[in-house]
């Protein structure tokens, strides 16, 4: 089967809350010489002020940058404009679209999945918040769209870290784990992360679900094991882990399942009863990801979900040594998680 991955184009979602730090990382890909072709779709031209240096060509509403990225503003129909982009010549190494600062990401993350054109051509890669170190608390407590940003990403910038003090930081890290422990994350100041961090991440980080520690999720210790990409550490000072000071918060109101089995599954069970999860399931569970095992099957099989929308694919041949080991992932609002664990234990190979 051809590896239809490769030929679409991945696209970044990109969220956060207002004041949180997007639009400097916007700037960043927009101006800085990375040496990459993206292609930036924003709510607003007046949010991110183009610099005028930085145009070289303008027609109608794309703004072509002199470091090779271009710029366009979503009004309306976010299915038209990724047309348009497609139609242009020397197509894009990925394409990131902004969402607004008060919106769910879902519905921008679900256009990837349901247009037929679209989805030929692109591929949601990774959902990439960025929140606000100093006023996350804050809005986690009055703001259910902070939540859900939290909820849906694959990759969090924590930015203003410069602005806490380390007690503060470690609290805020342990509540995004207490409703995301899967999402890799990034500590940063003024969005200082580096571009490659946070797009193309690949079938949104998938491998590093596999990495994931089952003992870093049953120990409820704030312990974060795995805690990124090996040789990324120097992003993360773990001083304050692990001496006792790091609470570990269990969101009341999001959780988060993982599955493992290593023995392989059995697709003819597996697809129906993952598309019927989702078919009644589906508005409790934000984001369903996961590396499948089948039986007979030498390739491994990923998929994602959005809420009841799911894409699946044969992703690569299982390397020699390899553990041949199948781990799915729900995170969401009251899951009916005994049920979702007797289903993917009836669809293992006996």
């Amino acid at each position: 089967m051809p590896d239809l991955t490769s030929q679409r184009i991945p696209v970044t979602v990109l969220t956060g809350y207002l004041g949180a730090g997007k639009t400097t990382l916007l700037n960043r890909i927009l101006s800085e010489n990375h040496g990459k072709k993206y292609a930036v779709i924003v709510n607003e031209f007046g949010e991110i002020g183009i610099d005028n240096d930085l145009i070289i060509g303008a027609d109608e509403e794309v703004f072509e940058m002199n470091n090779g990225c271009v710029c366009c503003t979503v009004r309306g129909d976010l299915v038209r404009i990724m047309e348009g982009l497609m139609k242009r010549k020397g197509k894009f190494d990925a394409i990131i679209v902004e969402t607004t600062g008060l919106a769910d990401p879902a519905p921008v993350a679900q256009t990837f999945f349901v247009d037929e054109d679209v989805q030929k051509n692109a591929r949601l890669d990774a959902v990439v918040t960025v929140a606000d170190a100093k006023w996350l608390s804050d809005r986690l407590k009055d703001a259910p769209e902070a939540k859900n940003q939290i909820a849906f990403a694959d990759v969090i910038v924590l930015n203003k870290t410069d602005l806490v003090s380390k007690a503060e930081l470690a609290e805020v890290e342990a509540r995004i784990r207490g409703i995301n422990p899967y999402a890799t994350l990034h500590r940063t100041e003024r969005c200082q992360v580096a571009l490659s961090d946070v797009l193309e991440r690949g079938a949104f980080d998938l491998d590093r679900i596999l990495e994931i520690e089952p003992e870093f999720l049953d120990a409820g210790d704030g312990h974060d094991h795995a805690h990124d990409h090996h040789g990324h550490d120097h992003h993360h000072d773990h001083a304050g882990h692990g001496h006792g000071g790091l609470k570990h918060y269990h969101d009341e109101e999001m959780q988060s399942l993982s599955l493992r089995s290593d023995k392989p599954l059995d697709p003819t069970k597996f697809m129906p009863w993952l598309q019927n999860l989702v078919a009644t399931e589906g508005q409790k569970i934000l984001r369903s990801k996961g590396i499948l095992a089948f039986t007979g099957d030498d390739d491994r099989y990923v998929f994602q979900g959005v809420h009841m929308m799911l894409e699946g694919d044969h992703q690569r041949k299982w390397k020699d040594g390899e553990r041949r080991e199948s781990r799915v992932v729900f995170i969401g609002r009251e899951l009916p998680q005994q049920a979702i664990r007797d289903g993917f234990e009836s669809c293992i190979t006996t």
